[in-house]
Parts: structure tokens; sequence; C-alpha cells
């Protein structure tokens, strides 16, 4: 009796942890979600969706889709369409390198090269201190020349081929009432001329040869008597355009000089 006993407890007790440990299947209709998730296919590329617009409407009846879906057979997986393959980001193209960046940058719109002036000293230091403010540094630069100058306007007659001619011509003077002459003797083009007056002003020189005329003497002229003088002239180089405008407004007080394009 006691051993029937015994062998009736072993079966039993077999038979329920075989039970439990799902030798002899599950006989409930719906099993555990713990069970349903080891026995679905591919389970680790499933993902979650955003829900559609409009899903707070349709609240009431989210619980009873979700139990529908709970209660979807294992296969399901298999025939849901996989995911679009999201484009792939396109690659970006390499950061372009300084030497590059330099090369492809428009030129700057500069002026190659400005001469401004013959500038005498006083002018010369005048125009510096306007210029100074725009800071050109080593795009500026002085040069110094030499420039036929004006000093004075001559009333003469022409050179005469020799003395003796140039003592006729002289004579010829006195008899026309002309006393105040000069016959130049140096080694100048100007050698045997005469000289009938030197002025500052050719209005005046104008003046004196028009009182000569008057009294027949028809040869005499007026000329202009230079001298090289010092000058100073500025160059600048690859400056901008808004920069030549200034440059061009300060120039323009100074009316006696020009500015022009250089090399």
């Amino acid at each position: 009796m006691l051993k029937l006993i015994f062998w009736s407890l072993l079966c039993i007790n077999a038979a329920v942890f075989a039970y439990g440990q799902g030798y002899l299947g599950n006989f409930k209709g719906n099993e555990r979600e713990p069970a349903r998730m080891k026995n679905q296919l591919n389970a680790d590329k499933l993902k979650l969706a955003p829900p559609p617009a409009g899903a707070g409407k349709a609240a009431g009846a989210g619980g009873e889709t979700a139990d529908k879906v709970a209660d979807a057979p294992a296969n399901a997986a298999d025939s849901t369409p996989a995911p679009a393959a999201t484009a792939a980001p396109q690659a970006e193209s390499p950061a372009a390198s300084p030497a590059e960046s330099l090369a492809t940058a428009p030129a700057a719109d500069l002026v190659a090269c400005t001469l401004v002036g013959n500038f005498a000293a006083p002018e010369a230091r005048r125009f510096e201190a306007l210029v100074a403010p725009l800071a050109f540094g080593k795009r500026q630069t002085r040069e110094s020349l030499t420039v036929p100058e004006v000093t004075s306007h001559i009333v003469f007659i022409p050179p005469q081929a020799s003395k003796e001619a140039a003592d006729r011509k002289a004579a010829e003077l006195k008899e026309l009432g002309v006393s105040s002459f000069f016959i130049m003797n140096d080694s100048s083009p100007m050698k045997w001329g005469i000289s009938l007056g030197v002025f500052k002003s050719e209005t005046a020189a104008q003046t004196l040869l028009a009182a000569l005329t008057k009294q027949g003497v028809v040869s005499a002229k007026v000329a202009a008597r230079t001298s090289q003088s010092p000058r100073s002239a500025y160059r600048f180089r690859d400056i901008e355009r808004e920069a030549k405008a200034k440059l061009d407004a300060i120039a323009a007080r100074f009316p006696q000089q020009e500015t022009r394009s250089c090399k």
C-alpha cells in the first residue's frame, strides 16, 4: 500500500514538473506575454512607430486594438514588410584648404598704380599731412625729381650772327629811342642776343613788348626763363577704389598738381 502511494505521488510530481516546464504543451487559450515574446520570430528587429495623427480620438478603441495585436499569430512578424531603408547621408565634401580658399576668392578691386603731383617743398608737406589719415603705409612712396620751372619772362631780340651784328642792332635801337638794353655775350644759347628787360610776370613783359612795338622795334619777343627745381611726386600702389576716391578729393585741393596712372 505504501509503495503504491509513493509511486503515485512520484508520478504526479513528475507530471506537474513536466507541465511547468512546458514539455506537455499549454492547454490554456491565452499564453503569458513573456512566453509569446520568446516564440516571436525576429522580435529584436521590431521597432515601435510613432502613433498616427488623431490617435487621441481613437483612445477608446485603443485597448481593443492592442488586444487584437496581442492575439495575432506569431508568424505575423514574417508577413510585416521590412521598413524602407533610409537614404544614406550624402558624404560631406572635404573642407577646402586655406590655399585653395585664397585661390578661389575673388580678387579685390584695386587700383594698381597712381602718381600724384610735382610738389614743391611746402606743398609736399601739406599733401603728406592730408594723406596721412588714409594710412597707406608701404603702398605710398615719395619720389624726388627735378622739373623745369618758369622763374621769369624776358623781352629780347634773338641772337645775332656775331658781335658786330649785335652792335649794329644795338645802334638801331638807340636811333628808335630805346636806351635800356643789354647785349648778352655769355656761352648760353642766347649769346649775341639783346635783352630789353626781365620781368617776374608775363603780363609785365607783354606790356613792355607792346610799348617797343609802338616805337618801331619789330623783332622783339617774349620768352619764359626756366630753371631746374627740386620737386616731389607720390606713388600709390594697390589701393582700394574707396581709398582712391578719397585720395582724388585731397589731390583736388592742389589744382596745379596732376593725378595720373603709372606702372
